[in-house]
């Protein structure tokens, strides 16, 4: 097992990682009733406010028999790529893993049946492959408690401040306490993905709101530290945290860093699947991203969103293939 600073130096040396945004989302495609979205694909609940009486009868029909583990971790090493970072929950607040604190995740809750994670780990375990974990600390739009109900921030598709927790089904934000959320549902979940999955490179953490104290940030950290003391934290851990500074969605470094650094970019417009999406960059345009930032001291970890049977988009697989070989050929 890894060293902390062993950990840092693996990393920095990585250069390319994978990111997969998947969960209920992903059956919508990023329409809702007649309409389609502009904005990013796992947003559908926000965007049209679904409420949770609709939204969650999608856990009723979520049934990837399509999803093969192996397949994603082959097609990531084929790329040339070193990790591969999974949404274990996005903001939505289903869970990819078996949660024994709540039963909203795709064993309890699906007809798949599944612990996604789980497989997930294998594979990479198998094929020699590190893994880290995405997890929505702040933001869990399935509960009366989640984070984001404190001030209006600025939404990037509407561009009007507005608050960023779920307001529909829960419209008191004076009676909202986070740490209710905190203690009862991201601590312990926080926990499970530490210890169940055997060893992660990294937890990404996303989206702290000001609902989120320092001392819940450095409880997070330092849980982080306890049961995985080489595991790396991103710094959307919030308040001045975090082992390596993620960039903000699809931004690059503006100069070269000794430090450790990371691009999340799309492979086309979108993180979670979009049925319409098309706009994919080319592999020349992810190569010429991925120099860019690795002249700047950045891994680049480049997104794509299955579809919600589990596949991989036929043309983000084309792209990540041709990737390989231009590494390959070129190096």
């Amino acid at each position: 097992m890894l060293t902390l600073e062993e950990n840092k130096k693996w990393f920095k040396e990585a250069k390319m990682g994978m990111m997969v945004h998947w969960g209920l989302y992903s059956i919508l495609g990023g329409e809702w009733r007649s309409q389609r979205m502009e904005y990013i694909g796992e947003w559908v609940m926000h965007q049209y406010q679904i409420p949770l009486s609709e939204y969650t009868k999608l856990a009723d029909i979520f049934n990837p028999i399509y999803f093969d583990a192996e397949e994603w971790v082959k097609l990531a090493k084929a790329a040339g790529m070193k990790y591969i970072v999974v949404t274990s929950k996005h903001h939505e607040g289903f869970c990819l893993f078996k949660s024994e604190v709540d039963d909203y995740n795709s064993v309890d809750a699906t007809p798949f049946k599944r612990d996604i994670i789980a497989e997930l780990a294998e594979a990479c375990r198998k094929h020699g492959l590190k893994l880290g974990l995405y997890y929505s600390q702040c933001l869990d739009w399935h509960e009366p408690h989640g984070g984001g109900c404190k001030d209006k921030v600025l939404h990037l598709d509407r561009n009007c401040p507005c608050y960023w927790g779920n307001t529909w089904d829960f419209p008191d934000n004076g009676r909202k306490d986070y740490s209710i959320c905190f203690e009862n549902k991201i601590k312990p979940q926080l926990k499970e993905i530490l210890t169940k999955y055997g060893e992660l490179c990294l937890i990404w953490f996303d989206t702290p709101m000001s609902d989120q104290t320092a001392e819940q940030s450095r409880e997070l950290y330092e849980m982080v530290r306890k049961y995985q003391p080489a595991c790396l934290v991103n710094t959307r851990i919030g308040n001045g945290l975090g082992d390596y500074v993620s960039c903000g969605d699809n931004m690059l470094p503006k100069s070269y860093t000794e430090g450790l650094i990371e691009s999340p970019i799309t492979l086309n417009k979108t993180w979670g699947y979009k049925s319409f999406d098309n706009e994919w960059k080319s592999a020349e345009q992810v190569i010429d991203i991925l120099r860019k930032c690795n002249e700047k001291g950045a891994n680049m970890l480049i997104n794509i969103g299955p579809d919600h049977l589990g596949r991989i988009p036929a043309p983000a697989e084309q792209i990540f293939r041709q990737v390989g070989e231009i590494i390959k050929k070129k190096g």
